[in-house]
């Protein structure tokens, strides 16, 4: 087994969680926040889809789906559409509304297939490849990709849990 089977068995693993997350919630449900201030499954989703989005675009060279797939016009957020959700205060939070989890779904599927591009020609040499300066130590691509991985598992696992609340 190689890393990018690794890397591929990982992020499969968050769609199918996104997907468990979502299906079948209404837009009311989506949108409910814990304790009328917590992270809903609508903004967990959209954010941990964005944050993917974002980050692996900026690894492979690529364009984010967000902008060049039409996603930031179909899902038409009052927010600055390079937003990933990053540090949002608990109005911004509230700002994050969609039609349909057929919505979210779709963005994050459409993610998942460039990030299985991405991952699918990887090799294990190209993991040491630093890819953000701005931390110290610099962050290397195998760091960022597990970072992201976590981060995405850590998100959808909340989503999970407000939709057991609603």
């Amino acid at each position: 087994m190689h890393s990018h089977d690794v890397l591929i068995d990982g992020y499969g693993r968050i769609q199918e969680e996104v997907h468990a997350a979502v299906e079948g919630l209404s837009p009311d449900a989506l949108h409910t926040r814990p304790g009328g201030a917590g992270n809903s499954v609508a903004w967990l989703i959209w954010h941990l889809t964005r944050v993917q989005d974002d980050h692996l675009a900026d690894a492979a060279g690529t364009e984010q789906i967000w902008l060049t797939g039409g996603w930031a016009e179909r899902f038409a957020l009052p927010l600055p559409k390079t937003d990933t959700g990053y540090g949002h205060t608990s109005k911004q939070v509230g700002e994050v509304k969609v039609a349909s989890g057929e919505l979210l779904v779709g963005y994050y599927d459409a993610v998942h297939e460039q990030t299985l591009r991405f991952l699918g020609g990887l090799r294990d040499a190209a993991l040491d490849r630093i890819v953000d300066e701005d931390w110290d130590p610099p962050v290397t691509l195998g760091a960022r990709l597990v970072s992201v991985l976590a981060d995405d598992l850590q998100h959808v696992g909340q989503a999970a849990y407000v939709r057991g609340l609603v």
